[in-house]
Order: structure tokens, then C-alpha cells, then sequence
């Protein structure tokens, strides 16, 4: 269509990839297929970026193992990516914080890329400005929109008294959008029409339809390997290599944690009670 502006998007999955499943990588293509579909989005990027041990989820493995058998687990990607930095946290870091740390990267990316262009390429710029009008190099100069990728069950847990700040809520949807993708059981729209916080910025919440339906779950994952089931097919094999080189996932790490409450609910409880 004529004049039709096309946006560039990243998607940013946050999560305790425990261990990353084909599931969540399948996450990353399904949502590119259905933006894209639309016509108005073009996906340049996808960003995994596992959780620090600081959020004391029950059976939650060192973040260094995590995020390797993330990197392993991406190799064979053009587009998906994996980023330490939330991992790297020494406490539990709040993911409308991450959200808004991936976003100031893209456009400092973006600031630097278009610098380096205005120096060494300013004459082809001019000439393609020419061209297109100057639309084209207009766009370039945006960083891509922010979009946080999520499964229907985290959709489901901003309703979870004390694990998410509503501010918090409203700045991820609001600000940057949200693409969920449905497993089976789950209602996101259902979900949506009863939150008002959500209803509000429906319009920024794409929900995509998984129709090849694919229930692996990093719980049961690790289940398998507790008794010594194979998991081959539902992780990349480099992944499943990794897990069995270092001994990874047993009743005893199972248990990391069981005592301790979770990072958010020990915050948010805290700050509202007192």
C-alpha cells in the first residue's frame, strides 16, 4: 500500500528458561509470523533474557547454566538472541525494569548505527533519499518498538495479588505491548475483558493462537530428567548434551529454594503492609 509505514519490532521473552524448551523457541517464531502477517510490523530481532537466582523460584538452577544452554539453544538462529545482563543482577530485577533497560539498548544501538551512517555513508543516504523521499531513512532513524512475548499463564499472573506492581502493569502494556501466545486451557481474552488495567490497553495486547498445539513445559522437563526419562525432541539437542555433560537437574536441585519466598512476593507484600 502506498505510504504504508511499516513498524520494526523486537520481542523480548523474560522467563526462567529452566531449562529453555523448543516451546520457548517456537514462542519467538509464532509471534513473528503473526505480526508480520498483519502487514504493519516487520520483526528484526528477538531478545531471551533468563532471570537472576536473586528471584528464588523453587528448583531455579545457577543463571550461568540457564544462560548458556540459552546461547546453545539459539545458535542456529538468525534473529534470536540471548542478553545476561537481567541474570547478571545480584538481586531480583523487576521486568518493566528489563523491559525498559532492552529498550534504552535498541536505541542506543540505533543512535550509534545511524551515526556511523551520517559519517561514512552521507552521500548514499542522499542519493536514496532522493529515491524514497526520505521515508525510508526517516523510519531508520526510530529504534525498533519494544514488544514483551509472554505465554497466556504470565497474562494470567498480573492478576496474582503481590507479584505484580500495577504501575508496573500498565507500563508494560501500555508503553511497549505485550504479544501473548495461548496454550492449551488457557482464556487470554477471557483474562483481558476481566482486568481493567488490561482492558484499558487492549488494543496494544496481540494474542496469537498456537493451533499446532505444543504443551512442554520446563516443569516437566524436569521431571523427566529427575527420573532419568529421555527429553530429546523437547529441547535442542545441544541443550539436552549440556544438561547431561553437567549433571543438571536432580530431586536435590528441585528442592533449591522450597523454603524461600519468591523475590516479588517478599517485596510487594512487604511494601504493602507497611
Amino acid at each position: 500500500m502506498e505510504g504504508h509505514s511499516v513498524t520494526r519490532v523486537a520481542l523480548l521473552a523474560c522467563g526462567s528458561f529452566n531449562p529453555i524448551t523448543n516451546m520457548h523457541l517456537r514462542m519467538f517464531e509464532l509471534a513473528r509470523d503473526h505480526l508480520e502477517d498483519t502487514g504493519n510490523y516487520r520483526v528484526v530481532k528477538g531478545i531471551i533474557s533468563p532471570v537472576g537466582d536473586g528471584y528464588k523460584k523453587k528448583g531455579l538452577i545457577e543463571a550461568c547454566h540457564r544462560v548458556e544452554m540459552a546461547r546453545l539453544a539459539t545458535e542456529s538462529s538468525d534473529w534470536i538472541t540471548v542478553d545476561a545482563w537481567e541474570s547478571l543482577q545480584p538481586e531480583w530485577v523487576e521486568t518493566a525494569k528489563v523491559v525498559r533497560h532492552h529498550y534504552q539498548k535498541l536505541a542506543a544501538v540505533e543512535q550509534n548505527n545511524d551515526d556511523v551512517d551520517t559519517v561514512k555513508f552521507a552521500k548514499k543516504r542522499r542519493i536514496e533519499e532522493n529515491c524514497h523521499q526520505g521515508s525510508s531513512h526517516q523510519r531508520s532513524r526510530d529504534s525498533p518498538q519494544l514488544m514483551l512475548l509472554c505465554g497466556a499463564d504470565v497474562l494470567e499472573s498480573f492478576g496474582v495479588p503481590n507479584l505484580w506492581k500495577q504501575e508496573d502493569i500498565a507500563e508494560i502494556v501500555g508503553r511497549f505491548g505485550l504479544i501473548c501466545i495461548t496454550r492449551c486451557g488457557n482464556e487470554p481474552q477471557k483474562f483481558i475483558h476481566q482486568s481493567d488495567a488490561l482492558w484499558k490497553h487492549r488494543k496494544n495486547i496481540h494474542v496469537v493462537h498456537e493451533w499446532v498445539t505444543n504443551d512442554i513445559s520446563a516443569t516437566h522437563v524436569r521431571r523427566a530428567l529427575r527420573r532419568g526419562r529421555s527429553v530429546r525432541y523437547l529441547l535442542p539437542d545441544a541443550v539436552v548434551h549440556y544438561i547431561q555433560d553437567h549433571e543438571l537437574y536432580s530431586a536435590e536441585s528441585e528442592q533449591k529454594n522450597a523454603d524461600v519466598i519468591l523475590a516479588p512476593l517478599q517485596r510487594y507484600a512487604g511494601a504493602s503492609s507497611s
